[in-house]
């Protein structure tokens, strides 16, 4: 079956836990284990907790339709923060939306700002201000590495 491309709200949405509505909860979750659970093919509990923490903040995009095509989550740590569970539909993939996700988080996120990267999206992160901080390991059978923006 052909997916026809919907158009972009064009609008980042945040919210904590508490303001989510339902739908937008599932469409989060959905698009987060379509990518994590079953394109990389890594059986792992995603409901870690955090996304209910009060200090969480939840970043998506939506298309028309209302699926969410994008999103991340933003941490509260002391000192700092943590960003994470940036995805973004396969069919959006190199469309830029990642990156205005992280962008729109990083401009309220408290520093030092830290994220564990997919070893293959270190560079990517790079281009935020992310370095490398510390060596490389494995979580869930993919590798990683620490990274921090202070």
């Amino acid at each position: 079956m052909e997916r026809v491309a919907a158009r972009l709200t064009g609008k980042i949405n945040s919210a904590r836990f508490n303001e989510l509505t339902a739908s937008q909860l599932y469409e989060i979750l959905r698009l987060r284990s379509e990518v994590f659970v079953v394109e990389q093919e890594c059986a792992y509990l995603d409901l870690d907790g955090r996304d209910i923490e009060p200090t969480t903040t939840h970043w998506w995009i939506e298309d028309e339709r209302g699926r969410v095509v994008a999103t991340a989550r933003l941490l509260r740590m002391k000192p700092g923060s943590k960003i994470g569970r940036v995805v973004v539909a396969s069919e959006r993939r190199r469309s830029g939306l990642g990156a205005k996700i992280v962008e729109q988080a990083l401009r309220v996120a408290p520093r030092p700002t830290y994220a564990d990267a997919q070893s293959h999206l270190e560079e990517w992160y790079g281009r935020f201000g992310f370095v490398r901080d510390g060596d490389e390991f494995v979580e869930d059978g993919i590798p990683h590495v620490p990274m921090v923006l202070t």
